[in-house]
């Protein structure tokens, strides 16, 4: 475990990093790939714990946006995080991987109810944990989820798997000089309104001091790097080092 820079880390994916090239639905070929790298880390020791979102299934905000209740939407959109989690949970127990599936909505024949020292305890014992549901609250994404379950379980770092390799100043699909940052202070992401997370969970990181990796999830092997301290990715804390 000396190589690796954090002991406890919170994997952030994206609804939309699951469909792959699909562009709606989920992926086995991207299910295979991150649970392959999974298993290496979990082996290796690291205690993984995953926040998964569901915007290849629905998206609750845009369905508002087109007339439905917000809140009805929203919920609909944490239903879809929970069927992005058990096709996760069924990747990685074919590759060996124990798991639990907690859901923030109650829903005991498919996945056990969040309860936060329970979840904590899987992840003691190794399992990897997928929360399910986001908060369980409408007006809340997924991103949120991430950064207060994080801090709930005491993970150390959020990994946050993008199709991207990085945080830029503009976006490099459309601009070709486009800057990568290596390093950034919550407070600038915040200030120039930089596309890491939604601004309620760079602030409750920022607040609780704790580190955002923004990394690249379809190069094969990235989070094991990632963790290992390779120059993969943006890191996003407190000050720049």
């Amino acid at each position: 475990m000396g190589e690796y820079r954090f002991r406890r880390v919170l994997l952030k994916l994206s609804g939309e990093a699951l469909m792959g090239d699909a562009g709606y639905g989920i992926d086995p070929l991207v299910l295979d790939s991150l649970s392959r790298q999974i298993r290496t880390v979990n082996q290796a020791g690291v205690e993984v714990a995953i926040v998964v979102g569901g915007g290849n299934i629905f998206r609750g905000l845009a369905a508002a946006s087109k007339g439905m209740d917000r809140a009805q939407a929203d919920f609909m959109g944490m239903l879809a995080t929970v069927m992005n989690a058990l096709a996760l949970q069924d990747s990685l127990e074919r590759h060996e991987v124990f798991t639990r599936v907690m859901s923030a909505i109650e829903m005991q024949a498919v996945a056990e109810p969040y309860i936060r020292r329970r979840a904590i305890r899987h992840i003691e014992k190794g399992r990897v944990v997928i929360f399910a549901a986001g908060t369980g609250n409408p007006y809340f994404t997924t991103d949120t989820t991430a950064a207060l379950r994080a801090l709930e379980i005491d993970a150390e770092c959020i990994m946050k798997a993008t199709k991207v390799d990085g945080v830029y100043d503009s976006d490099p699909a459309t601009n070709p000089d486009a800057v990568k940052f290596d390093e950034l202070p919550y407070i600038e992401v915040l200030s120039r309104g930089l596309k890491v997370m939604d601004n309620t969970a760079i602030s409750l990181s920022m607040d609780n001091n704790l580190p955002i990796l923004v990394f690249n999830m379809e190069t094969d092997g990235n989070i094991e790097r990632a963790l290992m301290g390779e120059p993969v990715g943006t890191i996003v804390r407190g000050d720049k080092r």
